[in-house]
This record gives structure tokens, sequence and C-alpha cells, in this order.
């Protein structure tokens, strides 16, 4: 806490003593924390860590989600699912600058990406939901989003012989509310993009990225990118004031989509202040920022480097950086996540190696 107080301050020392910490000394505790045992010898000591699929998953259950999830009854007038603005088909997300929710009403914030989310520290991006459960029952019951209630949902899928067997399978309880999170939430702790480029050269494939990847990866580093966006999910396991080193919003900087966490804690130290986001697939998932305003990843990069780090990035500097970051989206089903589709797992790097 004492270090955030420094960083949102702007003190420069802060910002230093945070980069060693996640440059020189976490990794060595990251590396403990989640290696898996069986590659762990070759893990290469970096903030940032790669993606394992999670073990103990219920085959069943996750069959059980994805139905769910993508089952549109789920919402008050059965025109909206999970699917609506986590579209698995486009890399998690909905691409719109503002989600429209249902009836088409205008959204406040951006749909972050469903890939990965189960590794962040809290979900949304003012962090009010602690556990994706809590998170389900934010949807169910938000008014711009399904607008509705558990005994009604729940009445929708008991009409439905396919649920009520498959419940009964699973659950001894049959079809509640805890259960119908359960098998959302287990679902979406699926979603994990395993075997990247850059986590197959994090396990020691020397080939797995290119001579600019890795100077992309450097800068990335040597900018102090990595104080914030590190660990597994690059990202997501921290909460950043937005306008560190200058003042970010401008003459509607008390919009209620502006106030970040404060609209949770109301703690006057909380204004403008977000969940940090993943950079897991930032490549394919745009437009960028809370409120969308960042419409290309150059644009963000930029905006990140004047407001968070107080410094300026040549462009050569930038497109080195956006190298690195396309070396971070990894595979769902056996398919390479891309724009807007999937493509072979495949990849030959020309350089030599290390």
């Amino acid at each position: 806490m004492l270090l955030y107080w420094y960083l949102a301050k702007g003190s420069f020392w802060a910002v230093k003593l945070l980069l060693f910490f996640f440059v020189v000394a976490a990794p060595g505790l990251l590396n403990g924390a989640i290696a898996d045992p069986s590659t762990s010898l070759s893990l290469r000591h970096e903030p940032v860590q790669p993606l394992f699929y999670p073990s103990g998953l219920n085959p069943e259950k996750i069959t059980l989600g994805e139905r769910l999830f993508h089952d549109q009854r789920l919402g008050r007038e059965s025109r909206m699912s999970c699917a609506t603005c986590h579209s698995l088909e486009n890399n998690g997300i909905d691409g719109l600058t503002r989600s429209m929710g249902r009836d088409k009403q205008g959204m406040l914030l951006n749909t972050p990406t469903v890939f990965n989310s189960s590794l962040n520290h809290r979900l949304f991006w003012d962090g009010r939901a602690h556990t994706l459960e809590a998170q389900i029952n934010f949807v169910v019951e938000g008014i711009q989003e399904f607008a509705t209630q558990w005994p009604v949902l729940l009445n929708k899928l008991k009409q439905d012989a396919q649920y009520r067997r498959s419940f009964s399978h699973i659950y001894s309880e049959g079809i509640t509310a805890a259960n119908v999170r359960n098998a959302i939430s287990t679902f979406v702790r699926s979603l994990i993009t395993i075997n990247s480029r850059f986590d197959r050269w994090l396990l020691g494939d020397v080939n797995a990225i290119n001579s600019e990847e890795k100077a992309g990866y450097h800068l990335f580093k040597k900018y102090g990118c990595i104080a914030c966006h590190q660990g597994r999910n690059v990202g997501g396991n921290m909460f950043q004031k937005l306008g560190v080193f200058k003042a970010f919003f401008g003459h509607d900087k008390h919009a209620r989509s502006h106030l970040g966490r404060y609209n949770v804690t109301g703690k006057e130290q909380d204004k403008h202040v977000f969940r940090v986001p993943s950079l897991r697939l930032v490549v394919l998932t745009p437009p960028y920022f809370h409120d969308g305003s960042a419409k290309t990843l150059k644009d963000a990069i930029k905006v990140m480097a004047e407001y968070q780090l107080g410094r300026n990035i040549s462009e050569q500097d930038i497109e080195s950086i956006i190298a690195f970051l396309k070396t971070l989206p990894g595979e769902y089903k056996g398919r390479v996540l891309s724009d807007g589709a999937t493509q072979d797992a495949s990849y030959k790097n020309t350089d030599d190696p290390e």
C-alpha cells in the first residue's frame, strides 16, 4: 500500500523500487508459485510467466457451463447471454467502444476479454466482484445486462429437460443458483490460452520468438510497462490510478464511469483507480481502456507512456513493443487466437538461435 501511495503521487523512486521488485525480485517468487514442476528447471526467470491449463476442472461442468454461457434465456427477455458481450469467436469481446447491453442500451464501459479472466485478482474494471461467481450475480441482476432475478432464471432452466438431466447428474441439488454459478464459472476457468509463442520461449524454446520480439520485450521492461503488467496474465493482478504522472480526465472527470474503484469504496484516493487489464490478448481486443477511448494499440501505448510512465516512446520502439505483444496470444481448443478467427498453431522463427 505504501508503494502504491508513492506511485500515485508520481514518485520517481517508487517507480524504480517497483521495477526492481518486479524485474529482479518477483520472478523467483513467481516461479515457485505457478511453475509446472515438470518444466520448472527450464523456466526463465522473468516477471512474465507462462500459462498452464488448470487441473481438476470437471469436464461435465465445463460442457454444462458452456451451454449456459451461450443461452440467451438467462436474460430477462431471453435475448441476451454471456456470449452477447463475450463472443468466443471474437476473442472474448464484442469489439464495441462500450457494450450495448440489453435492449441496445448503451453501457458505460468497454468489455474486457473473458479469456484468462479467471486469473484476474478482481472482476470488472472497478474490481467490485472478488470471484467469478460474484460477477455472475452482478450480471444476472444488473439492469443493463440480464436484468432478472434468480427465481425467474431458474424457472426457465427447469423447463428444459436436458438441463434437468444434466444438473441432476452433476449436482445432487439439481438446478440451483449456486450450481448455475458454479457451472458457468468452471467453464470460464477453462478459457486459458496456453502455448503462446512467448510462453514457449519462457519454457526454453529459443526459436519461439525472433530478435525483434525479444527487443520489444526488453523495451517493455526498460520503459517500465512491466511494473503493472507482469505475472501469468501480464496484468490483472493489481489496481492502478489512470493518470499517475499527469491528470488523464478532462471536463467529465466526475462522470461515474471514470471514477473507477471510487464507485465501490467511496474513498477519495480510489478516484480514477481501475483494475490493471491483462495484456495476454491485447493485440486482438481493441478498443482499449475502460471507456474504449484508445482505438488502436499504438494509441494506447502512447497514452500509457505519457500518463502512467511520464515518458515519450519513439515510433520505432512502439512497433517493437507491439511485436512482443503479438507473441502473447495462445491457443484455445488447439487453435491459435488471431484477428477475428483462429489459425493453425504453427510458427517458424527465421532468426539464429540465442
